[in-house]
């Protein structure tokens, strides 16, 4: 019966156990070779063996997992240039213009590339040009490899490149993420910044391998204790190099008695890491080019989008503001005991129609009144309605002019209202696709999730204040306007 050992702490807890019993029962052989004992070199060895029956096979596993091809890729970079042709249809003259048709061209002489871009990263002092030299002198396949390397991570806050810049953590890890393939290195065991690294080019599908450098700068156990925790911690997918091993003393004895000692230095250990990049390299070369291509192509799309939303936003504000207004004044002339969002349905479904043109979202008129309805219902259900009315009624609890003109309240109220859920409209359609064709098919769970998200957004006090006295302003006479903002004043 054979048994497999699956466990990394029990394993390893038997291979410390054999190695220290070898040295209990050699303890009278030992041949001492410069300032290294048998301990380092048995646990080493275990250690070795430990980790050998565990080489990293997660970055094969996930370029497996992932279902791209040409095809796909080709499809990822039409839809990009849907969005970029969208954005010059809408704004022929945008700056940005020429420089994304530049780089969507590029995405498709990518396709065809056949050297891999390697990017070797990490925090200050890995390691990462000595191995970078290292590596390059043994990879076979270095004629269609490049290694780059990258500035540090996680500088500390008042060094020469801090938290904004070309050089700051995001700008390295947007660098980061043109390449194929990343070697994260570290000297230890992970920090929190480390590891939240690691998850983030997880999360964007980044084949990567977490490279315990500078192993030799501990002892053999304990070496081999943070390569499990390692391990543990990535669930594999981690190797263990020297790239620059410590220079070591060697001590002859000759047969006169006579005692030479020199320094010598060891050779890099970095097979096992140039064998499973041999082994990526030779099996997934075009898949590494595939996917990093899709991930470009996806960048490059929501930098187009974003200029895109930038643009129908400056066109979408000025009709929300007119439609708030409009509101604002329907309900100051015909106020209500409780505001009710539903009565200003009307005015919200042209909006909706408005709105919906601006962003290639097209609603019938009875359609636009279903979405009016929808929200205003949503905005009553969250408690919206009446915790803007507090609010509000707050700002201008000190105001005997608001309370004798009887609809300041209801009319502010009404344009507030008006104004979040336009922004909520803006916001939600920009999460769409670009061009979608039709405006039937809505969502209420992102809808309701935006409408409290713009809600609190539009909540602070400052800007209530700023625009119940903008609201104020038009809603009463000109005489009036003077006291209600010198009582504005007191009460701020």
């Amino acid at each position: 019966m054979v048994v497999k050992l699956q466990r990394p702490i029990l394993v390893g807890g038997l291979g410390l156990s054999f190695s220290l019993w070898m040295l209990d029962s050699w303890h009278d052989s030992i041949v001492q070779v410069g300032e290294f004992g048998l301990l380092s070199a048995l646990a080493v060895g275990g250690g070795l063996w430990l980790f050998q029956q565990n080489r990293p096979k997660d970055s094969l596993k996930q370029l497996n997992d992932m279902l791209v091809d040409r095809a796909t890729v080709e499809s990822a970079i039409a839809k990009t240039e849907t969005v970029i042709n969208q954005l010059a249809q809408e704004a022929e003259n945008h700056p940005a213009l020429e420089t994304l048709r530049e780089q969507v061209a590029q995405l498709l002489l990518e396709l065809d590339r056949q050297k891999i871009k390697v990017a070797v990263t990490g925090g200050k002092s890995v390691g990462k040009s000595t191995l970078i030299q290292v590596l390059e002198q043994n990879l076979e396949t270095q004629n269609v490899v490049s290694l780059q390397e990258t500035p540090p991570l996680f500088r500390e806050v008042g060094e020469k490149f801090r938290e904004v810049g070309e050089n700051s953590d995001a700008a390295i890890l947007a660098e980061v993420a043109k390449s194929d393939f990343v070697l994260f290195l570290t000297n230890g065991d992970l920090t929190d910044s480390e590891f939240q690294t690691l998850q983030q080019l997880k999360a964007a599908n980044q084949p990567t391998i977490l490279v315990f450098n500078k192993q030799d700068q501990y002892l053999a156990d304990e070496s081999a204790s943070i390569l499990l925790s390692l391990k543990q911690r990535m669930q594999g997918n981690v190797v263990a190099t020297a790239a620059s091993p410590i220079a070591i003393k060697v001590r002859k004895h000759e047969a006169d008695g006579a005692v030479q000692e020199w320094m010598e230095q060891p050779r890099a250990d970095i097979q096992q890491l140039t064998q499973h990049l041999g082994e990526v390299f030779a099996q997934q070369r075009q898949r590494l080019v595939w996917v990093t291509t899709m991930r470009k192509a996806g960048l490059l799309k929501a930098e187009a989008k974003n200029w895109l939303n930038a643009t129908r936003r400056d066109r979408a504000t000025p009709i929300i503001e007119q439609y708030q207004w409009i509101a604002a004044a329907a309900a100051f002339a015909n106020p209500v005991p409780a505001l009710d969002i539903l009565a200003t349905a009307a005015i919200n479904a042209q909006m909706v129609m408005d709105l919906g043109k601006i962003y290639q979202q097209k609603f019938s008129l009875e359609q636009a009144q279903t979405v009016a309805g929808t929200m205003g219902s949503l905005m009553l259900k969250l408690g919206l309605v009446e915790l803007s009315t507090k609010a509000i009624s707050t700002v201008l609890k000190s105001n005997a002019v608001t309370f004798v003109a009887g609809g300041v309240v209801q009319g502010v109220s009404a344009a507030y209202l008006t104004r979040v859920a336009g922004l909520s409209l803006v916001e939600y359609f920009q999460q769409q696709e670009i061009a979608i064709d039709s405006g039937t098919g809505l969502n209420l769970e992102n809808l309701r999730q935006t409408l409290q998200k713009v809600f609190q957004q539009n909540q602070q006090i400052g800007f209530l204040q700023g625009f119940v006295k903008q609201s104020v302003k038009r809603l009463l006479p000109e005489v009036q306007q003077v006291e209600v903002v010198g009582i504005q004043k007191v009460v701020g």
